[in-house]
């Protein structure tokens, strides 16, 4: 076996190879960028070396800046993660020519299958059912749009060397077909180094349904069961499941017997991935095959067991498979929610800063379920502009789909970020979703479910008295700190009064607080009774709370006269007043926002790629106005309505703050 592994890339995905090499007793080398010296994957690995300045094209997807990192720590084998130099054929031909092992497939894999264009050509010459489209090379966007016409709008825009959703877009008319084709391709150039572009049919309301496959240098295959990664943003997959709750037997196995077969039609070895999207009628079409590990593995290790980092680390040492395809069972269901640094109340657009606060949920055992959290930050860490900008994966496992969903959601109540813009309010919507809970879902799910984007979650009657109750309940508690802090009286609980008003979103009610030693009754005006009991102390910003028997999460902020109050999605600003301090509040005038109208706001920190309008020029609704790029995504910013540009205030090249104005209309 390996003594030391280097793992060539950062973040969580380093943190989660490091953990598997360190159970395996194998000493681990990280790789680092000036942005990422003081990362969590640095200081979890035994060695560390500086490959460069913060962005990828100069650190981290630089080849020879790998290889001196190799040669200066002896290590034996590399991991790739994903992304980055993962399927790199000159990579893995480097190491080749070092004598370095590639914990991953073999070259001729890579180039087979890692390339989407030469990927979909084999798997049609080897009678794999593919989505109509063009494979061949796209010189500019008159050819993109003539292709597009021919194969029938909507239609994919796909860079060739891509995967994690960039250089994707969808085209519905020739318009978005030229625009979508040019940011395609300057998205490939920058996050791949290759700028090539294919065009596919779109098939709408499908599903994005994925086999994990293994394989050995032996001549063994083995299928790992389907996950279910239906639920995406702009491509990007938000929320997977293993396994899917629309698949059958039947077409399990049919699905998992052909990834296998592609996968040794090319002499794969090592852990992979096929994809596929599955129609209303579970007709299946091959989409692409990533030669790597992917981001959503855990959920396929939750119900199988096993540990997919350390069979490609004994696959990648000559070792045969250990295991069976008969071995290979569903134990349970799990699901991913990956967490963003991107804000969802500003179109989901990406969010830097510092952590000033990061506390997951305890990793084991939570209910009757399991939580699992890959991270690649801690607390007071930076997220850089420089990268992805997925912070973490919150996973849970649960004997059925139902108990894995509701662990889910007490998971994401229990997870706390403070400093930066984060998805966790979204991810909780999706949770507690009709649609979602009943599995019928789609790649289509989030832009017909949001189509004018995430704003916010509306708690229904049931949920709002139960936090009204907790609310009560917890200024019980905090009335009495403050007697005792003042000294009123020895008898502290007689300066703390029985009857409240609690007002959250936009309602109001009134409640009496009859208190005992383990917690409290509240009785509403109709008549309704809650118990709260809980342990909850001022100060802490998690309250775990029983109500009527039920778990109840709540994410605890002070505000003036009562408390900020985050659950299920919703953010909720509650205040507990006496019927006085109530009937006075109700007569106070409502705060009105700035008009902002007649600007055009930066709606996150990023660099001016392009400004398409003059001082002077009048514009219409809908027309591209400039484009900004972050996180290796560019987003074109668009006229609301018609106007007349009054003032640019910034340039190609400048970096802005989100809500810095870019330009000014009459």
């Amino acid at each position: 076996m390996f003594d030391k592994i280097l793992i060539a890339n950062r973040g969580e995905i380093a943190c989660r190879v490091i953990k598997s090499a360190q159970k395996m007793g194998i000493k681990t080398v990280a790789v680092y960028s000036e942005a990422d010296k003081h990362a969590l994957h640095v200081a979890m690995a035994d060695e560390a070396v500086h490959i460069g300045p913060p962005p990828a094209n100069q650190s981290y997807i630089v080849i020879d800046k790998i290889m001196q990192a190799i040669k200066d720590t002896g290590a034996q084998a590399v991991h790739p993660g994903y992304g980055f130099l993962s399927e790199n054929p000159k990579f893995a031909d480097a190491l080749e020519a070092a004598g370095v092992a590639f914990i991953g497939p073999p070259k001729g894999a890579i180039e087979a299958m890692g390339d989407k264009i030469t990927s979909k050509k084999l798997a049609k010459e080897a009678g794999v059912s593919t989505v109509p489209g063009y494979m061949g090379i796209i010189e500019d966007a008159d050819e993109a749009v003539k292709i597009s016409q021919e194969i029938g709008y909507p239609v994919m825009i796909k860079a060739s060397a891509g995967g994690g959703g960039k250089g994707m877009r969808i085209a519905w008319n020739d318009e978005e077909a030229r625009e979508g084709f040019q940011s395609s391709k300057n998205e490939a150039a920058s996050s791949f180094g290759d700028d090539r572009i294919f065009i596919e049919k779109f098939v709408t309301q499908p599903r994005h349904i994925e086999i994990q496959v293994l394989c050995d240098a032996h001549g063994n295959g083995l299928w790992l069961n389907e996950r279910e990664c239906s639920i995406q943003r702009r491509n990007q997959k938000v929320v997977e499941e293993a396994p899917s709750p629309f698949l059958d037997p039947e077409t399990r196995k049919a699905m998992g017997e052909q990834a296998v077969a592609l996968a040794k039609a090319v002499d794969y070895t090592s852990a992979g991935t096929v994809e596929f999207i599955v129609d209303a009628d579970k007709n299946f079409y091959f989409l692409e095959m990533n030669t790597r590990l992917q981001v959503e593995h855990p959920v396929t290790e939750l119900i199988t067991g096993i540990d997919l980092v350390e069979q490609m680390i004994r696959v990648a040492n000559g070792e045969a498979l250990s295991i069976t395809q008969d071995d290979v069972k569903i134990n349970g269901w799990a699901i991913e929610n990956r967490l963003y640094a991107e804000d969802p109340y500003r179109n989901f657009l990406p969010s830097i800063g510092r952590l000033t606060r990061y506390r997951p949920p305890e990793e084991g055992k939570l209910g009757e379920g399991i939580v699992r959290n890959d991270t690649g930050v801690f607390e007071g860490g930076e997220i850089s502009m420089y990268y992805d900008p997925m912070i973490a994966k919150l996973c849970t496992w649960g004997h059925t789909r139902s108990e894995a969903i509701e662990t889910m959601r007490n998971a994401l109540d229990s997870f706390e970020v403070e400093g930066i813009g984060h998805n966790l309010p979204f991810l909780s919507a999706v949770m507690d979703h009709p649609r979602f809970i009943s599995g019928n879902i789609s790649t289509a799910f989030i832009a017909e479910e949001y189509p004018d984007g995430f704003e916010g979650v509306t708690l229904g009657e049931d949920k709002l008295r139960d936090i009204a109750a907790a609310a009560a309940a917890m200024n019980r508690v905090a009335e009495i700190r403050r007697a005792r802090i003042s000294g009123v009286l020895d008898n502290h609980e007689r300066t703390v009064g029985e009857e409240w008003n609690v007002a959250l979103q936009g309602q109001s009610f009134d409640v009496t607080v009859a208190a005992d030693k383990s917690g409290s009754t509240i009785t509403f005006a109709d008549g309704d009774e809650i118990r709260v009991d809980g342990d909850w102390t001022p100060g802490h910003a998690l309250a775990h709370m029983s109500v009527n028997g039920r778990p109840l999460v709540l994410k605890v902020g002070k505000i003036s006269g009562g408390f900020r109050i985050r659950s299920r999605g919703a953010d909720l600003k509650v205040h507990v007043r006496t019927p006085r301090q109530a009937e006075l509040a109700r007569l106070m005038p409502e705060k009105l926002p700035p008009d902002t109208s007649k600007m055009l706001l930066c709606p996150m920190p990023g660099l001016i790629v392009s400004l398409n309008v003059a001082e002077g020029d009048e514009v219409q609704e809908g027309q591209a106005l400039c484009t900004v790029e972050a996180m290796k995504m560019e987003n074109i910013l668009r006229a609301e309505r018609r106007g007349v540009v009054k003032k640019i205030n910034a340039g190609p090249g400048d970096s802005l703050a989100v809500d810095d104005v870019i330009m000014e209309f009459e």
